[in-house]
């Protein structure tokens, strides 16, 4: 039995390095869809997804969702503005991208757990513990030095972070399945992605026919690129603990960070090295808190455990989850999510 853990968690380990190295090599990809467009990139990704995960449901046979989605008309308007919200995002993020402005990007990923925090206490008057208040203060000094070092506020970075954690906290409300959280999404985008795409076509700005077999090929797989990392997302999160996604998800910003600066050779002058720094400080402040806060309730609960003679004890609250909320911060950069991280979460 003991055996079978460990492999459950080592297939869920490798299937979450799987989906965070491929949202962090992501950056090498939208280039290749070059000449076509940010606009053009973002309708076709949202059209072949659609087609991507209608098929893996077709294969499944899972639509019983669909039907309930449709009888909740409040579920299906949540749906419609996280359908919204994401759209803006991969929009921001493959621009960016093809933009020269990766480091930037990776940015926005790294302070989507911040920005998180701070909406939690805005909207949801959430409170926090002294750590977490100190992070929150750090991240936002960060910002400071990176609005000196740009010359104005890091404008990508911050769209990306406070989309991805609308978008978040609007698929908690939501509560669906990745696969199916991501079909629904995806549905509402379809018409728009499509009219748009046949207008590029009768204005002659369309690269899908024009530029060969192999680029509309590379068009179609956006679909591929978006689904494929949210199945092993979806495989991870049910296999590791929170915790651990929770760091493993800084594997995505780190790739970008790294190709930002090695590969696509952009440039990081001291005062930007300063704020990425500040903003690392706050993530491992955060991070450090979540893990220890953890440790502290699971053994708070061994001990209710041993006084209850192997007894469940009710748990309220859960101070673990809170902290492991606020460790794994984004579900998944510039993807759908998974509602099996988002709904722990509270977010993406």
């Amino acid at each position: 039995m003991a055996g079978s853990s460990r492999s459950e968690q080592r297939i869920g380990l490798l299937n979450g390095f799987a989906a965070y190295g491929m949202w962090g090599l992501v950056p090498l990809f939208w280039p290749l869809l070059k000449p076509a467009g940010a606009g053009e990139i973002l309708a076709h990704r949202m059209a072949w997804s659609l087609v991507f995960v209608a098929v893996a449901l077709l294969v499944v046979r899972r639509w019983a969702w669909a039907g309930e989605l449709l009888r909740q008309p409040r579920r299906l308007a949540l749906v419609a503005v996280a359908a919204a919200v994401i759209t803006v995002n991969w929009g921001v993020y493959i621009w960016a991208v093809n933009s020269g402005h990766v480091v930037e990007a990776s940015l926005g990923y790294f302070i989507n757990p911040l920005v998180t925090i701070a909406m939690g206490v805005l909207l949801l008057k959430e409170r926090l513990r002294p750590a977490q208040w100190a992070a929150v203060g750090t991240g936002f000094a960060a910002v400071l030095v990176l609005t000196i070092g740009y010359g104005q506020p890091p404008w990508i970075s911050l769209c990306l972070a406070f989309t991805f954690a609308t978008y978040g906290l609007v698929k908690k409300k939501v509560n669906l399945g990745g696969v199916e959280s991501l079909a629904a999404e995806t549905a509402i985008q379809f018409l728009p992605a499509l009219g748009y795409l046949l207008w590029l076509g009768t204005q002659g700005d369309s690269t899908f026919t024009t530029e060969g077999a192999g680029h509309a090929a590379l068009l179609a797989a956006t679909g591929v690129v978006t689904a494929i990392p949210l199945v092993c997302f979806g495989a991870a999160a049910i296999r590791v603990p929170l915790s651990t996604l929770g760091l493993l998800q800084y594997l995505a910003p780190v790739f970008q960070f790294v190709l930002g600066v090695l590969y696509f050779g952009e440039a990081m002058p001291p005062e930007r090295w300063a704020g990425f720094g500040l903003v690392w400080l706050a993530l491992a402040l955060l991070t450090w808190d979540a893990l220890r806060t953890a440790h502290r309730t699971a053994r708070t609960l061994r001990a209710q455990l041993d006084r209850a003679g192997g007894g469940v004890p009710p748990v309220k609250g859960s101070t673990a989850r809170q902290s492991e909320i606020v460790a794994s911060g984004v579900p998944a950069p510039d993807s759908a999510g998974s509602e099996q991280l988002d709904t722990a979460t509270g977010k993406p």
